[in-house]
């Protein structure tokens, strides 16, 4: 079986997210499932019919959770020891060329990425540009809008 990447602490966000979901968000949802079924009529009764929509949401997100944490490959980045290269975890500052913007990210697993808080996925197009980089280099990515050339200023691992 292919095991996923994921940091350390992208392994406790999940988690943190799956208990959540059992000991709050189910109890909740079921409650919600008993009251609209007290309402008498299932067929017509389009309370009951949101609240386990919403319940089968919620489960096939919990079983989602738990196939990625049982699966994944959790490497904690603070331990690596890799000296000046990119690799999974880094956390990379890019200065774009045309337009001297400073952008940071981290190289994380496909279940952790959420491109708002800087977290790009191991698979995307920027990452597998950056991968084996150094500071100082300069790399070309093709993005919806055209090629983007960014230069590599700092690498860590945090």
């Amino acid at each position: 079986m292919n095991r996923a990447p994921i940091t350390k602490t992208g392994a406790e966000r999940l988690k943190e997210e799956l208990k959540r979901l059992k000991t709050i968000e189910r109890p909740k949802i079921i409650d919600a499932v008993a009251e609209a079924r007290a309402h008498g009529d299932l067929k017509e009764n389009a309370e009951y019919h949101a609240a386990r929509e919403q319940q089968s949401f919620m489960e096939g997100r919990i079983a989602e959770l738990e196939a990625i944490i049982s699966t994944a490959e959790v490497i904690d980045v603070s331990n690596l020891n890799i000296g000046d290269k990119v690799v999974f975890g880094a956390t990379v500052v890019l200065e774009e060329e045309e337009s001297g913007e400073h952008v940071t990210y981290q190289i994380v697993g496909d279940a952790e990425a959420t491109i708002d808080e800087g977290r790009i996925s191991i698979s995307s197009p920027i990452a597998r540009a950056l991968i084996g980089k150094s500071e100082d280099d300069e790399i070309e990515v093709q993005a919806p809008g055209g090629g983007k050339v960014y230069f590599i200023e700092n690498i860590s691992y945090v």
